[in-house]
């Protein structure tokens, strides 16, 4: 898998949500953001920067902090926890994660800390956020390889209903003017696209170990047939929030 062309992908998925909801937290005011789980840095690196904000990525994987900051080298990184973020209270206008919380052990904890570094009124926005048990797989013959794909996110750590407990994680911990919703979907008819390669690079790599190469290779071109004739629908609900200090 090559992960950075996969966050670039995610990252494509909601430019047009985090362009709203960076305007409705007021980045453009902003003189000090964190990205929690920033990977390779591909949301980062769509950030323009007017005002010269100091912005800062996190992540625990040092392999693709090294790409970040390559990538990035007026952006500051530190490898480490988002359970323990190694900041000081009131750090941040903003703090965010994107498509990440669903691989922390404790989310709760995880925000709650993203809201420690902010300061009093910043801003803490979780931009994607999937629900496998709502996803949607037709022809019928793809059911079966989504739930296979929901247990195996499971089994390598990840919480596939991380998307419905978003809104009231925000509401626990007392965010105020929260937001929150589902993206949207829209498909184009026999799309072709890198997307579609790349989603199944990811059935691939996550169904490894549980379906066999010759039936993968059967149902991949069942998928292509399926997108060429319109028939096609993969649907993953996938939820936002974000809230005020």
């Amino acid at each position: 898998m090559d992960w950075h062309q996969r966050y670039i992908q995610q990252a494509r998925w909601t430019a047009a949500l985090r362009r709203y909801l960076f305007n409705q937290a007021g980045l453009e005011n902003a003189h000090s953001i964190l990205e929690v789980g920033c990977g390779t840095g591909a949301v980062l690196g769509e950030l323009s920067n007017p005002n010269r904000m100091v912005i800062h990525g996190l992540d625990i994987d040092w392999q693709g902090l090294k790409l970040a900051a390559g990538n990035l080298p007026t952006n500051q990184f530190i490898c480490g926890n988002a359970q323990r973020l190694p900041y000081q209270t009131a750090s941040f206008d903003l703090a965010f994660c994107h498509f990440f919380l669903l691989w922390v052990n404790d989310p709760e904890h995880a925000l709650q800390e993203m809201q420690r570094v902010v300061r009093p009124d910043g801003a803490v926005l979780a931009f994607a956020e999937p629900d496998y048990g709502g996803r949607i797989d037709y022809p019928e013959v793809f059911g079966e390889l989504g739930r296979k794909q929901t247990r195996a996110l499971h089994r390598q750590g990840a919480d596939p209903l991380m998307g419905r407990q978003l809104a009231h994680l925000f509401t626990k911990l007392g965010f105020k003017e929260i937001e929150t919703g589902v993206l949207g979907a829209q498909w184009k008819a026999a799309d072709k696209s890198f997307d579609w390669e790349s989603e199944w690079r990811v059935l691939r790599h996550d169904l490894r170990e549980m379906v066999t190469e010759p039936v993968l290779d059967d149902l991949q071109s069942l998928d292509m047939q399926a997108r060429n004739n319109g028939s096609r629908v993969l649907y993953v609900p996938t939820f936002y929030a974000w809230g005020r200090k």
